[in-house]
């Protein structure tokens, strides 16, 4: 008993330390006084004042913009990566996928560093600089593998008869994949895009290595406004962000409950056929 309360006491305290900062954030982004010293009262102010901001207006519509261009990009190549992978013999595919493993295992500054010398190197070929396009790149580079990872289980759950047995009806590949094996991994594909744009909206240290001057994403912008010194506006642009990432998130975790009942339910109903075919029953 006593372990027991002492391992939810154990749980408690960590769960307040870690969202304790973000709760006073949200408090104090309604805080009519500018000091974090004391309670002003309760204002929309500075709400009123970041949707005002062009700034900020623009930082967000860099943001979203690059979010969902990365994102649909990247859930297109990292599906279509991840049906060839599943088809590979499985040396290749081992291989493949430990290469596929380096993005998502490798430090953001390492990665941000090897794009911005590649970037630059490429200038004096394309004669392209840093900017929104060096940065929408980087941010595909980044999400595919991340598609390919939420693809991939999806896949192997998939009963490869389905496809052979399209094609032995007379579908051609290109019908039979668009038909049978993309819905069948959708769910897989909407949580790659969804954690692709969640991803995209959060980076900042890829960003900021691979941008330019006039082009900035929210991350980037929270950054130098907070160098200037702390404006209650971060606080509220920081709220905005972490519903909406949360929000976000919630949608990803709910429909991966939703793909384990839903693959549950199918062994089930599987198991339940054998059975009858084994006890001559028709289910």
């Amino acid at each position: 008993m006593v372990t027991r309360i002492f391992k939810k006491l154990y749980l408690y305290l960590v769960f307040l330390f870690l969202y304790a900062p973000i709760i006073v954030l949200v408090i104090y982004s309604f805080n009519d006084s500018k000091s974090r010293g004391h309670w002003g009262g309760f204002t929309l102010k500075w709400y009123a004042a970041l949707f005002q901001d062009r700034e900020i207006a623009q930082a967000v519509y860099h943001t979203v913009l690059i979010a969902i261009i990365s994102s649909v990009v990247a859930t297109v190549i990292g599906t279509a990566a991840a049906i060839g992978i599943q088809n590979m013999k499985k040396i290749k595919r081992t291989i493949i996928l430990n290469l596929s493993y380096l993005p998502v295992l490798n430090p953001d500054i390492v990665t941000g560093v090897s794009l911005m010398i590649l970037f630059i190197f490429m200038k004096t070929f394309t004669g392209v600089g840093l900017g929104f396009t060096t940065m929408l790149l980087s941010h595909i580079t980044f999400n595919i593998p991340y598609v390919i990872l939420s693809v991939l289980p999806k896949l192997k759950q998939l009963d490869r008869n389905l496809y052979e047995a399209a094609l032995d009806l007379g579908a051609k590949p290109g019908y039979a994949l668009r038909k049978v094996i993309i819905p069948e991994i959708m769910p897989g594909i909407v949580t790659g895009f969804l954690l692709a744009f969640t991803l995209s909206i959060d980076d900042f240290v890829i960003s900021f290595f691979t941008t330019g001057s006039g082009v900035s994403n929210l991350s980037i912008y929270i950054y130098s406004m907070a160098r200037r010194g702390i404006n209650p506006k971060i606080n509220a642009l920081s709220t905005i962000m972490f519903v909406l990432v949360l929000i976000l998130l919630i949608i990803v975790n709910l429909r991966l409950s939703k793909d384990k009942e839903n693959t549950k339910d199918l062994k089930v109903n599987s198991s339940l056929r054998r059975r009858g075919e084994l006890n001559g029953k028709s289910y």
